[in-house]
């Protein structure tokens, strides 16, 4: 039970920020970056608000994602690691390709 209670505590840990990122940024001026601190994407993202409400959006479904994963966790152990791993490899991938997407749509 300790396994599936601390799986279920580590994915939420994961979630949060990708959550606040998402709450918290989806009306802000300065163009929602992708994990590297970017600076030059205010040059070139021509409609913030558009590109903040999308990338708000893949966060929030990132977030759920991992939360889900969490709750696999309580359920099966097996199946929670499972996820993780595909959380961690093909799930950020994915992310990756839908913010290149984005960033071509609205620069």
């Amino acid at each position: 039970m300790v396994g599936k209670i601390i799986g279920l505590i580590s994915c939420v840990m994961c979630a949060i920020p990708f959550l606040i990122i998402a709450v918290y940024n989806k009306d802000s001026k300065e163009p929602i970056n992708f994990w590297s601190g970017d600076t030059t994407l205010k040059g070139k993202v021509r409609n913030v608000k558009d590109y903040n409400r999308e990338m708000a959006l893949l966060y929030k479904r990132c977030s759920i994602v991992i939360l889900i994963t969490g709750i696999c966790f309580i359920i099966t152990p097996i199946v929670g690691a499972m996820l993780i791993c595909f959380d961690c490899t093909l799930g950020i991938y994915l992310m990756y390709k839908n913010y290149k997407r984005l960033l071509s749509m609205y620069s």
